[in-house]
């Protein structure tokens, strides 16, 4: 989403091809994608343009939630379909209640939920950890001709040890995305927010990303993570596949890093090459303290 103003733009049209109203729409976060509140109750969320299968499968995945008694947003009830604007999807949604951020405890038993729910007849496709990877590497215009090329080459390896992956818990439905971030807790439910990544895939994958707030971050604290692990019933850490998962995960958040470092160095760019460098071993071992970016 290029400015506020772009995506106020869409908004507008986006509400005027199903009949809702934007009077007074006060945005809640404009990034990749952006999220507005409507009036009555209604949030519209503006997904990155050429995602509109990813929107679609999210509408479905919500509903399936639903009648699967998990709790979760809702989509309103009689927009089936997201609309697309110029190529960007949009898609509406209830409100939550007030609410609080989530912490690691309080998205484990949903993943557990969530993870041994029988798999459903939608198109939900198998997890790719490496989507858009190459691309960032690629994009990257901070780096070096060495610095690429040692990501390339990294990405290559780990691409091959995903594929040698020890057995672990039974393929099922995954979030995707479950970080902490992505559960909201109201006085009387916790929520599941956001299923644009969810497929199928191993469920140790979702269990990764609070294991690496934990040993890579340091943003999970000991006594957090043991909550969390206590919790879901299981610490992935322990699972010979988990230092794999872990890796990917790494190379992830610091493509994404730099990614931000290519489009504002000065903000940026300090803490994208720290990360590199830490994966190249020149920080010592983990956790590296790294700091959040976006």
């Amino acid at each position: 989403m290029s400015s506020i103003e772009d995506s106020h733009s869409l908004l507008l049209e986006a509400c005027a091809a199903v009949g809702l109203s934007a009077a007074g729409a006060e945005p809640i976060q404009i990034g990749e994608n952006a999220l507005w509140r409507l009036p009555r109750g209604v949030v519209a969320r503006i997904s990155r343009p050429g995602q509109l299968a990813a929107a679609g499968r999210e509408l479905a995945v919500t509903r399936w939630l639903r009648d699967c008694g998990v709790p979760a947003v809702r989509p309103l009830a009689h927009l089936r379909k997201p609309v697309d604007v110029d190529g960007s999807p949009v898609t509406f949604w209830h409100e939550l209640p007030p609410h609080r951020p989530g912490t690691a405890a309080d998205i484990a038993p949903l993943l557990r939920r969530v993870h041994e729910l029988p798999i459903p007849e939608l198109a939900l496709g198998i997890l790719d950890p490496f989507v858009r990877l190459a691309a960032r590497i690629d994009g990257a215009a901070t780096l070096e001709d060495a610095q690429r090329q040692w990501l390339r080459d990294r990405l290559i390896e780990l691409e091959k040890a995903w594929l040698g992956l020890p057995p672990g818990l039974p393929r099922s439905v995954i979030h995707g995305d479950a970080w902490r971030g992505n559960v909201a807790v109201t006085p009387t439910a916790s929520y599941l927010l956001d299923f644009e990544r969810t497929s199928l895939g191993p469920p140790e994958w979702d269990l990764t990303a609070t294991a690496v707030g934990y040993g890579t971050f340091g943003t999970v604290s000991e006594r957090e993570y043991a909550a969390y692990c206590e919790a879901y019933g299981t610490d992935v850490m322990t699972w010979a596949g988990y230092p794999v998962l872990r890796d990917i995960r790494e190379l992830r958040v610091t493509c994404f890093a730099l990614q931000h470092a290519a489009a504002d160095p000065a903000r940026h760019r300090a803490e994208a090459h720290y990360r590199l460098a830490c994966l190249r071993g020149e920080n010592g071992r983990r956790p590296w303290g790294w700091t959040a970016v976006g």
